[in-house]
């Protein structure tokens, strides 16, 4: 079986759009592996659905492939920003655990 949970850092950053979205890029090569082995599990917009633990806020939500970044990005909830104390600009570490 393929271990596929990662830990990573990454800084959030704010959606240029409607709303305010706050999301981190997964690291390409990390993207790469994921994309690779969750062909079979990808749902629609080819999102992929993950575990995610920051700090002691954990909860269930998708990846979804970014063409700009050339990888998956991840959405960070606002309850979990406030939660963690966490803004646009700040480097934080991502544990996820893809569902399978």
């Amino acid at each position: 079986m393929i271990d596929l949970d990662f830990t990573f850092e990454a800084e959030i950053w704010e959606y240029q759009g409607k709303g305010s979205w706050h999301f981190v890029t997964l690291p390409v090569e990390m993207s790469d592996d994921i994309k690779v082995f969750t062909k079979h599990l990808a749902r629609g917009f080819r999102s992929v659905r993950v575990k995610v633990t920051i700090g002691e806020s954990v909860w269930l939500t998708s990846l979804f492939p970014s063409k700009e970044a050339g990888a998956y990005v991840l959405p960070i909830k606002a309850a979990v920003r406030k939660a963690e104390g966490l803004a646009k600009g700040d480097v934080t570490t991502i544990k996820i655990s893809v569902a399978t």
